[in-house]
């Protein structure tokens, strides 16, 4: 294995780098192994962040779109010279297998450029007047300011489709990534500094959400906030920044069901079950933590999973042959730790669930799960799956249903039928059929329902735009027309 350096990091506000690096990250798969050191901000990191965002607003927005776009389009080409690199680290302080970094970092790459080509796309609208000699249009305008805060499970695919439609529209930005993934977060800045990104334009500042966080959504001069996290985090965040009418969007929790209807292949259905859960180690908000198998199918289901869970052994994702990374943290282990012990009271665990050593944790399978039972319930974010065993397709969507989330739901079946009413009855932002309940195409928008998402604003794809424009309508009189006399 490669020899690994330690990265000193500091704040990055109006050009300027700044702030002790007295914090650090280890890799979750070597603890040995000293990712980076980084510095706490404090509200006054945050103020100054501010100041230098809105100081770089007006030339920023008067900027033409195309020439916005291109620092993207060149930002995209940086970046994507520095794939191995970038994937390598994230891999280090994320803990995924490198072949789940890799595909990330590529997937960054193309949401640069697919925003650096809306730059040439931002419309407006023409409409027909009732009057004579009016002409009626809309104006899309950047909102000014936006925080954007974002978490360690996709440590530079989630900040690249918050940042890029953000930038592209002519706002400016102050970005606060997870506390657990910094150089993630610094090497996508690099590449957008790199690229001649004007100073001031994006601004990074790290520490904890307590204090960094809500001093950025409660700043008066942010006049909007994306946020992806945990639902109770969400809930705090938009509790702070509706008191000053602020925009928000949201996108939290999971807790996301497969079903399996009776004429699907268990062992290729065991396949997508596997993939939707167990990769990315289950630290995903789309990951699927609820299997419901439909009639007979159960007992050859149970027995296909348990050969998929057999088949994932935990292990450093730095190496190629490794199908499943460490637990991100010692937090994030204590709880996946404790909900085993829940399930365990609740239902059978046939499989996995051992801690072999460190962080490295195999995925855990229960048979015997019931619709209330907190395993079937709460969101994990761990290795976890539970099965739920169901008469029809219609009780299967009736228990899908029974849960505070709503983001994504799958279902595994040959008949197009009932794929169709699976479709039309579920209530998920993201609908997958025969496929996993993870992985999303970046031109679809991205969202979800109830404690989910706030609902109001997608993220991803052409739509994106809209949480970070307001439309201005304009109606412009001009006089009759009058021929010149010759």
């Amino acid at each position: 294995m490669e020899t690994t350096t330690t990265q000193a990091l500091q704040h990055v506000i109006g050009g300027e780098s700044f702030g002790k690096a007295d914090r650090e990250r280890r890799n979750p798969a070597d603890s040995d192994d000293i990712v980076s050191r980084f510095p706490a901000g404090e509200a006054a990191d945050v103020n100054r962040a501010v100041e230098a965002a809105r100081d770089s607003l007006a030339k920023w927005s008067r900027t033409p779109a195309p020439e916005r776009a291109a620092v993207l389009t060149r930002a995209a080409a940086i970046l994507e010279s520095r794939v191995t690199q970038v994937s390598r680290d994230l891999t280090r302080e994320e803990g995924k297998t490198i072949a789940e970094s890799t595909g990330e970092v590529r997937r960054a790459v193309d949401i640069l450029r697919y925003y650096g080509g809306e730059g040439w796309r931002l419309s407006s609208e023409m409409v027909p007047s009732s009057a004579a000699n009016q002409i009626l249009y809309t104006k899309r305008e950047p909102v000014g300011v936006v925080g954007v805060i974002t978490p360690w499970n996709f440590p530079i695919a989630i900040p690249t489709w918050k940042l890029a439609p953000a930038l592209v529209s002519g706002n400016t930005v102050v970005f606060k990534p997870a506390s657990l993934t910094p150089l993630t977060a610094h090497h996508l800045l690099r590449a957008l500094l790199d690229a001649d990104l004007p100073r001031g334009v994006l601004n990074l500042v790290f520490g904890a959400g307590s204090e960094v966080g809500d001093s950025l959504v409660g700043h008066d001069a942010v006049a909007a906030v994306s946020f992806t996290g945990s639902t109770s985090v969400g809930k705090h965040i938009h509790e702070i920044a509706s008191r000053r009418l602020a925009r928000v969007q949201l996108e939290m929790g999971g807790k996301n069901p497969f079903i399996v209807a009776e004429d699907a292949s268990p062992t290729e259905a065991a396949a997508l079950v596997a993939l939707g859960g167990w990769g990315l180690t289950g630290q995903a908000c789309t990951a699927t933590s609820r299997v419901i198998a439909v009639g007979k199918v159960l007992e050859p289901l149970v027995e296909a999973l348990k050969r998929e869970t057999q088949a994932r052994t935990p292990g450093n994702g730095l190496l190629p042959e490794v199908r499943m990374g460490p637990v991100v943290s010692d937090s994030q282990l204590a709880t996946d730790m404790s909900y085993l012990e829940v399930g365990r009271s609740e239902a059978e665990l046939v499989t996995g669930g051992r801690l072999v050593h460190d962080l490295f944790l195999e995925p855990a399978l229960f048979v015997g799960v019931q619709p209330n039972d907190r395993i079937a319930r709460e969101e994990i974010f761990g290795p976890v799956i539970g099965v739920i065993g169901a008469s029809d397709l219609d009780h299967a969507i009736a228990i899908a249903n029974d849960s505070e989330y709503g983001l994504s739901a799958g279902i595994c079946t040959n008949d197009m039928a009932a794929a169709h009413h699976f479709i039309d009855r579920v209530e998920a932002g993201v609908v997958k059929v025969n496929q996993p309940t993870t992985g999303l195409e970046l031109n679809m928008p991205f969202g979800g329902m109830k404690n989910s998402s706030t609902g109001t604003f997608r993220e991803q794809g052409r739509t994106a735009v809209d949480f970070y424009t307001r439309v201005k309508s304009v109606y412009l009189r001009h006089g009759e027309y009058r021929p010149e006399v010759r």
